[in-house]
């Protein structure tokens, strides 16, 4: 059997880490390309048959037969094309896996014909740095041939003139994908799995006439385990800050931070104008994470002195959003779900609509107050203000962020052709 990957469009993933594997296998299903090349940059294992049991085996979705056909017993048929070109035939599809170069600039996409690549590796997250520098670069990408690099991760960009030039965008599917501009994005962040689930949450509120008048927001991620952290308890790098995260993953909860607050701005501009807190709790589960959204509003009551803003009110927002803009990216639900229950499932983010809960309160407003303001009232005016708590679950790996990171790849990729 002979395959040839010319005159193909195809893909290239840097990094076999956790996502660059189920990048491979959402494309290995979605078919949008026509061939994957896959840069590992050194030899895994003894043989390329271990790169195969790589890819074809995953101790959080299991193998990669049940993932492509499910449990109908058909196996996925994995070829050795050229063992020494490292070609394979994974179920029809021609994937290359390249064992050489390390550095972006020297992987040689041109060579390969590939125009879109998806770096992996979270080791290269500043655009701004030079492709030759001799730590590798995300611009080094560019050099090799590649049109469009998309990171897995969110961007570190340490020159802060950059910041607002609009050239490095950050990018959510479904959030701000259509700000996409070909001949001006040439190395794009697909942002982190967190700010894919919290944009989601958030896009349907800032929407909205009632709840978009938000005073206060805040979120915690009560977050899955990731390979960050040490199994076991590990002596800390020269320099560490945060002892923490050297503690064992397995043994416990431990305090993190995170950027989605920060990153957030970044997809939802009207984010700026809020006072937004962000922090993260690590947990020793493997995937599927739920985030825990508290906003308060400036809100208001209605003719008969309820308030408008209710946990009915919001979670009616979110069905409504579910047909619209969103659809098949935001998912509403109303069972009371546990972790496992959203392994793999298609959404960025499901919302738990029975623990959805708001409490309205009123900030007293003393005329002598308002009458040092300058307003003219000779009353007591209470100013209603509402609190919501709203729940959101997104798998980490990939149900939520890898399939968003999928489909911001197709469209880019569409949109350059």
């Amino acid at each position: 059997m002979e395959i040839s990957l010319k005159e193909k469009k195809l893909l290239g993933i840097n990094g076999l880490g956790r996502i660059g594997k189920l990048t491979l296998w959402y494309h290995l299903q979605s078919r949008c390309f026509e061939g994957i090349v896959i840069n590992v940059g050194r030899e895994v294992g003894k043989s390329l048959d271990d790169v195969i049991h790589t890819i074809s085996t995953d101790s959080t979705y299991g193998t990669l037969d049940h993932f492509l056909h499910g449990f109908s017993g058909k196996k996925c048929q994995i070829t050795v094309i050229d063992a020494t070109d490292g070609m394979l035939d994974v179920d029809g599809f021609p994937v290359k896996i390249l064992r050489k170069e390390r550095l972006p600039r020297n992987i040689g996409w041109a060579r390969e014909g590939v125009q879109t690549v998806v770096d992996c590796t979270g080791k290269f997250l500043d655009p701004t740095i030079p492709a030759d520098d001799p730590k590798g670069s995300l611009r080094g990408h560019l050099e090799a041939g590649a049109r469009n690099v998309i990171a897995s991760a969110p961007f570190k960009i340490k020159d802060k003139s950059y910041k607002d030039s609009g050239e490095y965008p950050t990018l959510i599917y479904g959030i701000n994908h259509l700000d996409f501009r070909p001949h001006l994005h040439h190395v794009v962040s697909a942002a982190s799995c967190t700010t894919t689930g919290l944009a989601h949450m958030m896009k349907p509120l800032l929407e909205d006439v009632e709840t978009k008048r938000i005073l206060t927001a805040s979120m915690s991620t009560v977050h899955a385990a990731t390979n960050t952290q040490s199994v076991l308890d590990a002596v800390p790098s020269t320099g560490t800050s945060d002892l923490r995260k050297n503690r064992s993953v397995f043994n416990n909860i431990i305090l993190s931070s995170t950027g989605a607050g920060k990153a957030l701005e970044m997809v939802l501009p009207q984010i700026a104008n809020i006072g937004f807190m962000a922090d993260s709790v690590r947990i020793p589960t493997n995937t599927v994470s739920l985030i825990s959204l508290n906003i308060t509003f400036d809100s208001r009551v209605d003719e008969r002195g309820e308030p408008v803003i209710s946990g009915a009110y919001i979670n009616d927002l979110y069905r409504r959003a579910t047909r619209g803009s969103q659809q098949g990216l935001l998912h509403f639900s109303e069972k009371q779900n546990v972790s496992s229950d959203l392994m793999g499932f298609p959404a960025a983010v499901v919302i738990e609509g029975h623990e959805t809960h708001t409490r309205t309160g009123f900030l007293p407003l003393p005329a002598a107050l308002l009458h040092s303001l300058g307003i003219k009232e000779d009353r007591d005016v209470n100013l209603p203000v509402t609190h919501a708590k709203i729940f959101g679950w997104y798998d980490n790996e990939f149900g939520s962020y890898v399939r968003c990171l999928g489909k911001l790849t197709e469209h880019i990729e569409t949109t350059t052709r």
